[in-house]
Parts: structure tokens; sequence; C-alpha cells
């Protein structure tokens, strides 16, 4: 099992391991062996920063857990290799259409991809998330600078499919929006460990800028 990454679901966390201000919703969600999301925030050594899910939008509970007592791990890009998209009950949503149709273009590709988001929730845990308006939210993997042009190549790519697609390019210091990238601004967002940096480079450590 990696080192938790931002957007792995996490298996393990107990009700009882909430705090006591955690809402009831949170301690029902857990006590129902419902996952929890890697969010991007600092922890201490040997823990990972979560946030568990319930089923109203709204329902967002951040919290920390013990990397120790993980049992199970699943990441945005075991959820695509999976394919279980291929067998949803609902196959005409947006969202769906727009996975089956970019995946084997993605994979053509060799990019390290994966599903995320609400639809990546419910394919990977079995629990309903998901709704007909629900994005496509995807996260691609990017150790090394992709450039520019490859991102409005991209791009293109996404515009093709149906809905609302949001891809995040997931760089060595944290992830920046594709299409912000695949744009002109001479800086972007980038979403790190320790709050959002604006730089002119994601693959290289920054300041913010002035």
């Amino acid at each position: 099992m990696h080192t938790p990454r931002p957007h792995d679901l996490l298996w393990g966390l107990r009700p009882e391991q909430l705090p006591q201000e955690a809402p009831a919703w949170a301690r029902a969600a857990l006590g129902a062996h419902v996952p929890v999301v890697v969010r991007r925030a600092p922890a201490e050594p040997g823990w990972v920063a979560v946030g568990v899910r319930g089923a109203a939008r709204e329902q967002r509970h951040a919290s920390w857990m013990r990397v120790s007592e993980i049992s199970r791990l699943v990441s945005p890009q075991a959820v695509a290799r999976a394919g279980r998209w291929r067998s949803h009950a609902q196959p005409h949503w947006p969202a769906l259409r727009a996975l089956g149709q970019l995946a084997p273009h993605l994979d053509a590709l060799g990019l390290a991809w994966g599903v995320t988001g609400s639809l990546g929730f419910e394919l990977a845990s079995g629990i309903t998330a998901a709704h007909p308006d629900s994005d496509l939210d995807l996260s691609l993997r990017a150790p090394d600078l992709l450039s520019r042009a490859e991102a409005r190549t991209l791009c293109v790519l996404l515009d093709a499919a149906p809905g609302r697609i949001d891809l995040q390019l997931e760089t060595p210091y944290g992830a920046v929006a594709l299409r912000e990238w695949a744009g002109q601004a001479p800086r972007v967002l980038l979403k790190t460990q320790n709050g959002p940096l604006l730089v002119s480079d994601p693959w290289q450590s920054q300041q913010v800028a002035a």
C-alpha cells in the first residue's frame, strides 16, 4: 500500500475515533463503513488528513486518521483501472458517457489518470453518491512537466466529451487545474498541503506571488 495521496479512499476509521465535537451524521457514516477521502492538509507523522462524506452535499467533516489503522486503500487510478462505470445502472448520465468516451484515449496516451469526486467515490465504494448532474472529476499524476501546449491538447479531448469535466494535474508539489495551466495567465493556482500558492511553474517549489 502506497503512502496515502489526496483523493485516495481509505477504510478503517471508526466512529469512536472521531473527536467529541464531530457531527452525528459523520459518526453514522463511519458506522456504516463509509470510506474517508484523503484531503490536502498538514498532518502529524503517522497520521493522514481525511474528510468524511455524508449523504448530503453539504455534509463534509475534516478529520485525521492513523496510517496504521488503514485497512484498505483505493486510489483514483485504481478506480479507473477497474472500469466499473461500464456496468453502472445509469449509463446515460453525462459524466458516465464522458468517462466511457475519454477512458480509451487517456489509456492510449499512457497517462496515470483516475476518477475522483462523487462518481469516483461511488464507483470505489458502491455507495450511492453521484446524480444525473454530477461533474466528471479526474486526476492525472504528472510527476514531470506537462507543457502548456500538451495541456491545451488534453483540453480539446475533454471538450469533445459530454457534461462538465474537471481535471486536476497532480505535480510533486500539489495540484493545478488543467484548464488553468492550459490558459495564458503567467501564474496559476497550485493547491499544496499548506494552502494555495500562485506559481509560474507548478513543477518547481515557488513562493506566493507578490
